[in-house]
């Protein structure tokens, strides 16, 4: 062989190389798209399903405020008894102000 036929044919052999490199690269590539798409995916259901988790949680925290039994009564009315008196005051010296 002439070292020209030499040349080309370390050159065709170097093309194929890199033509499988390309398609082994190019099939990773794909995968790697597909794995993002599906982490995209998951991501959405997992922030969907916080949603609702929250949604949840705010829905049971209103209904156990809501649950109000005798001795909670009780309290709330002297709770709510003190909240006026604090705003009474607070209008008292407001009004003493101007």
């Amino acid at each position: 062989m002439s070292s020209n036929q030499e040349t080309i044919l370390a050159f065709e052999t170097r093309v194929r190389q890199m033509i499988l490199h390309f398609k082994q690269l190019k099939k990773e590539n794909s995968e790697l798209r597909a794995q993002i798409e599906q982490e995209k995916s998951e991501i959405a259901d997992l922030q969907a399903k916080l949603t609702q988790a929250n949604n949840d949680y705010n829905s049971l925290k209103m209904a156990k405020m809501m649950q109000i039994t005798d001795g909670d009564l009780e309290s709330a009315k002297a709770s709510v008894q003190k909240m006026i008196r604090n705003v009474n005051k607070c209008i008292a010296i407001l009004s003493d102000e101007q």
